[in-house]
């Protein structure tokens, strides 16, 4: 369920992502592969190492980042921006400076950023409805319903009607999908000053702040003292080898992960680590069959990719939003943060996370509060 749950409410950012930097068919089928080992080597090998229920996954938010931002960026460059944002993960992991570095940007003011990048996704699902409006309206409605009866499945269910009545009206493009093993395409990375900035910092950023600082507060949340920076180190060097081959970012789970730890999962603690075991294995066969996902993904209509990615997020985006806006010392700093975000405004080539982070972080300071430990959830 984990695996499950993972993947159906974001891979379609994923292929967002993949598209946003010129990738084709063969270099997502890559890019899925090379996720889906990243993702089941280190949760299989973590969980073993520390006997606790240590489980990975993709950036969702580093995924929305390129989907948003790196339009026009060449795949090239994408790869090297991969190849820093796992470098610099590494060292912080090797020097142990993760709560420093995230404690230089106040949690209210990385919730906002992360609200800016995923806006688009919420409002692209009622864009969508122009084109298929009664589509788009049952998905939303069964996924509201669920959220109240099954908040666990609201996003499965969702995307289940919606390819139930797809199916009805026969708009699937059933004769694209085929059964195949992912095959590896490398290539080779190129970098720029532009890209750097624009993609691989924030990258690194966006990832570190939003996904794995809450990925150790649902694991300390649950009770394991699981060490931190070396989990970082591991992640982080598996991500440098495979992102020639397409892999962005692979960071701690948060959301899912606390699927494997309840008690669902198992009645005693110390046995947990058996659940994220299993999701990493389930990542794998994901990986190996990257292809055959590609090209059902494909045989969807757009509207439905478009609605399940944006309904996927709804609750990202307004928890994202409510924990940037708790704080009113620094609501203000976080709210220029969201709104720079937002815009999408380019300047010198730089994305608008990079502005919106500056503007944020700026008007923090002229707001005469510094960072504090207050600032870290």
């Amino acid at each position: 369920m984990t695996t499950l749950v993972g993947v159906t409410s974001s891979v379609a950012i994923v292929f967002q992502a993949a598209r946003a930097v010129g990738a084709g068919p063969a270099e997502i089928s890559s890019w899925i592969l090379a996720l889906g080992i990243g993702i089941g080597v280190t949760s299989i090998a973590l969980s073993l190492r520390y006997r606790a229920p240590v489980v990975m996954a993709w950036s969702t938010p580093g995924a929305a980042l390129l989907a948003t931002s790196a339009h026009g960026t060449p795949l090239s460059e994408a790869i090297g921006a991969f190849l820093i944002a796992s470098a610099l993960t590494v060292l912080v992991g090797v020097t142990g400076w993760f709560e420093r570095a995230v404690n230089l940007i106040p949690s209210s003011i990385a919730s906002a950023l992360l609200a800016g990048i995923l806006l688009q996704f919420g409002t692209d699902v009622f864009t969508a409805m122009g084109t298929r409006f009664w589509l788009i309206l049952v998905m939303l409605v069964s996924y509201l319903l669920c959220k109240r009866l099954l908040p666990r499945y609201a996003v499965l269910i969702a995307l289940a009607v919606g390819t139930l009545l797809t199916a009805v009206q026969g708009s699937f493009q059933l004769d694209t999908v085929r059964l195949a093993v992912a095959t590896p395409v490398l290539t080779w990375p190129s970098w720029s000053l532009s890209t750097t900035i624009s993609l691989a910092l924030p990258l690194f950023v966006i990832t570190t702040t939003s996904q794995n600082l809450p990925g150790v507060v649902t694991l300390r949340a649950h009770g394991y003292r699981t060490p931190i920076s070396p989990i970082l180190s591991w992640s982080g060097s598996v991500n440098l080898v495979l992102a020639p081959l397409g892999c962005f970012g692979i960071n701690l789970a948060a959301i899912t992960a606390a699927l494997c730890m309840g008690p669902d999962a198992h009645e005693d603690t110390s046995q947990r680590y058996r659940a994220s075991i299993v999701s990493g294995a389930c990542y794998l066969v994901l990986g190996l069959f990257g292809a055959t996902l590609g090209t059902l993904i494909a045989a969807f209509p757009l509207a439905l990719i478009t609605a399940i990615a944006g309904i996927g997020l709804l609750e990202t985006i307004g928890n994202s939003l409510a924990s940037a806006t708790t704080e009113p010392a620094t609501r203000n700093a976080a709210l220029i943060a969201f709104l720079v975000t937002a815009s999408g405004v380019s300047i010198l080539g730089i994305a608008a996370i990079f502005w919106g982070l500056i503007a944020g972080i700026g008007a923090h300071l002229l707001l005469g509060r510094p960072a504090s430990r207050s600032d870290i959830p």
